[in-house]
């Protein structure tokens, strides 16, 4: 059977069953494989390239007898070794969860899992299981995935790309190429994505590629190429053990999964972006900027952010719309399934309609926000970022997180006292505005969020935004002082180290003329959101 872009090279329908039967995961010839009860519940769940079968305790993944033009799993030999390198890829982020392959025999019996005897049919991925609720996708879609779980996930990110092995491979013209073929899969599904949109799409991306490609090359030069996870959506994270774990990474081609940071970064920013979770896509994305060494080169690279949103959510449409081909082809006179195949079409097209948007030129501009410790400048830039610019959102540079990188500190290390001395203020005021002006070359919307209690130090910012050129808006946040007092000393597990001592210093400083739009921050977080906003334009 063949469709658009992919061939169906072997029938599975027996291996499904056998699969999909409880009895499957008995004892069998003496090994016991999976749980015991007779009444276990196989749950099945279909992906473009596997059918994963969840047998109590124990998930086993199943590779497709598929070919696409992005994937090749024609061949027994070649789903074996897809499978091994699946378990080796994947035990990088996850080693918890990849147990091991296992093979399905045939002897006089029947099938059977594992085992000496029989001529091998198919292979598998053994998986330890978790609690598949709790797979960020599924958090996503009923409201349970917080605000709270993206310092950890930017720590998991950040983490896995420092140690993803460094590549020399021809990256940017492999980036190139997925372009191209992503977009003439679109163009040649003209059922589902109207051909004159799709030509608007491609004419966008390679304006935007022609534009990046010196920095992309520069970067893989610079060792920002790697063996990533490279399928990095929120369906392959899972809350394991209270932390994010990765799983699920590319296995069946390591050209694919080999490719910048950004790039492989960018498909859980678009996959919540396109959910409408632009807070949660805002605050993973500052958290790793703040969390990774090299954030000079990070901010440089933003340049790309707009392409990479973009292949990313268009090869999700790709993909989505061959899937309920094949699951339609499938199932053609099932109502059901034909219920199933119109909720993939719509989902392609979504994600079609994300990349167009990512595309889609918006002005940068800077906005500074000051005020004494406690007046609630960290909050309201966290809020403001992500309504601010393309996606996903604006960058938040801290005076707080840059100090503690000054010092190789994390985030919420508190410093000595000497990390305050003028000099040391003064080189930090220093370095924000030196990656705002980075930030901004990238195409990026920048909040620096300082105390800004000096005229100069204001002034410094009108002088730079003056040489770059970039509209700029100035915050200044005033709050009773007993409000300062409570938000201090309430705070936990926080960049600033500011209590209520350092308050009390505060309110002695001459502050000089401020110019800047004065905001009354002991108002309702959404209150002064709305008139900052509306200040800005």
């Amino acid at each position: 059977m063949t469709e658009t872009g992919s061939e169906v090279a072997a029938d599975q329908a027996e291996v499904y069953a056998f699969l999909a039967n409880p009895e499957t995961y008995r004892s069998q010839g003496g090994a016991v494989v999976g749980e015991k009860d007779a009444a276990m519940r196989v749950d099945r769940i279909d992906t473009h390239g596997a059918i994963v079968f969840l047998a109590g305790p124990d998930v086993y993944k199943m590779k497709r007898a598929v070919r696409f033009p992005f994937m090749d799993f024609s061949t027994l030999e070649k789903r074996r070794a897809a499978c091994e390198n699946e378990i080796s890829v994947n035990r990088r982020n996850a080693p918890e969860l990849y147990l091991g392959t296992v093979p399905i025999r045939r002897d006089a019996k029947g099938l059977h899992l594992g085992g000496e005897s029989g001529v091998i049919v198919e292979w598998l991925v053994h998986l330890r299981r978790f609690d598949e609720t709790k797979t960020f996708d599924r958090l996503a879609g009923r409201g349970a995935l917080g605000l709270t779980l993206m310092p950890a996930l930017a720590e998991t990110i950040a983490a896995a790309h420092e140690h993803a092995p460094m590549r020399d491979h021809g990256a940017t013209q492999m980036l190139r190429s997925w372009l191209e073929d992503t977009l003439d899969g679109l163009a040649a599904a003209g059922d589902i994505f109207p051909g004159e949109e799709v030509g608007v799409l491609r004419r966008s991306c390679f304006g935007l590629f022609a534009e990046v490609e010196p920095l992309l090359v520069a970067r893989e030069a610079a060792g920002y190429v790697r063996l990533c996870h490279g399928d990095l959506h929120l369906r392959n994270i899972v809350l394991y053990e209270d932390r994010p774990v990765l799983f699920d990474a590319i296995e069946f081609d390591d050209s694919i999964a080999t490719c910048d940071t950004l790039y492989d970064f960018a498909f859980v920013l678009m996959d919540l972006w396109q959910r409408g979770l632009h807070a949660h896509a805002n605050r993973l994305f500052n958290f790793y900027l703040w969390r990774i060494r090299a954030n000079e080169p990070a901010l440089e690279g933003l340049a790309a952010m707009p392409l990479f949103l973009a292949l990313r959510a268009a090869i999700r449409a790709r993909v989505t719309a061959a899937l309920c081909r094949l699951e339609s082809d499938a199932h053609e006179s099932d109502a059901h399934e034909s219920n199933v195949y119109e909720t993939r079409i719509a989902e392609a097209q979504r994600f079609f309609a994300a990349a167009k948007t990512f595309v889609e030129a918006k002005p940068a501009r800077l906005i500074a926000i000051g005020g004494l410790s406690g007046s609630g400048k960290s909050t309201l830039a966290k809020d403001l970022a992500p309504s601010i610019g393309r996606a996903p959102g604006a960058v938040h540079l801290r005076s707080d997180i840059e100090r503690k990188r000054f010092f190789g500190f994390g985030a919420c290390e508190k410093l000595p006292d000497e990390a305050y001395r003028p000099e040391i203020t003064l080189k930090v005021y220093e370095r924000l505005r030196h990656l705002a002006a980075i930030a901004h070359k990238a195409g990026h919307c920048v909040i620096v969020d300082a105390v800004h209690a000096k005229a100069e130090e204001r002034d410094a910012l009108a002088t730079l935004t003056a040489r770059i050129n970039v509209p700029f808006t100035g915050f200044w946040l005033d709050a009773p002082v007993e409000t300062l007092m409570a938000r201090v000393e309430a705070r936990t597990h926080d960049a600033s180290d500011a209590k209520a001592a350092i308050v009390q210093q505060q309110l002695t400083w001459e502050l000089g003329s401020v110019t800047w739009e004065r905001l009354d921050a002991s108002l309702p977080l959404a209150e002064l959101k709305a008139q900052a906003l509306h200040k800005m334009g």
